[in-house]
């Protein structure tokens, strides 16, 4: 049978002749049904601090277990994430790498036919820059023969180089002249 207070104060104990005094034991019952009243008190605040603890504490492992759920979640998350970024910086440099490498490439072409249109270049310049020699010698050799009054040498000799056969002094002449005239535009 569980005790209340109010069991202890309306207990009575039998009277008998040399039994202890009524107003003492009496005095203490009411003393000890005060204590057991506040510890009843005292039990139901802890009863209720505590459910309202436990209470807490299941939202707090509720909490707990959605931000492990959270956590675990952004690190698969970044992890997906951070795998797409590395596979995808890999295709980048792969696909620099082959641009480049064909830039590379047709640049080599590129020079590479440069060069062989130099070289072309060269070749036609020291082949005109021979021809204008041979030319210019065989112009000088005649201007010397000219002026040394050979008029008669250049009805007799071939060219010297012009790829004529003979040069006629007036046609000569006459292409100097107009050489040195001014031309109407």
């Amino acid at each position: 049978m569980k005790l209340t207070p109010l069991d202890i104060k309306k207990q009575e104990f039998k009277k008998v002749m040399r039994g202890y005094d009524p107003v003492e034991v009496d005095t203490f019952m009411d003393m000890m049904a005060d204590e057991f009243e506040d510890l009843l008190k005292q039990q139901k605040e802890m009863r209720d601090k505590f459910l309202e603890l436990e209470t807490q504490l299941r939202d707090y492992r509720q909490i707990e277990k959605t931000l492990q759920q959270t956590l675990l979640q952004a690190q698969e998350t970044t992890g997906r994430t951070y795998e797409a970024a590395r596979r995808e910086a890999e295709t980048i440099v792969r696909e620099a790498e082959g641009k480049a490498s064909k830039i590379v490439e047709q640049a080599s072409m590129d020079l590479a036919r440069m060069n062989a249109h130099i070289v072309q270049l060269r070749g036609k310049k020291a082949s005109l820059l021979g021809r204008l020699r041979v030319l210019l010698s065989s112009e000088l050799d005649l201007i010397k023969t000219l002026e040394m009054g050979g008029d008669d040498v250049l009805d007799r000799t071939a060219s010297h180089g012009t790829g004529k056969e003979s040069i006629e002094l007036e046609g000569v002449l006459k292409n100097m002249d107009n050489d040195n005239t001014p031309q109407a535009n």
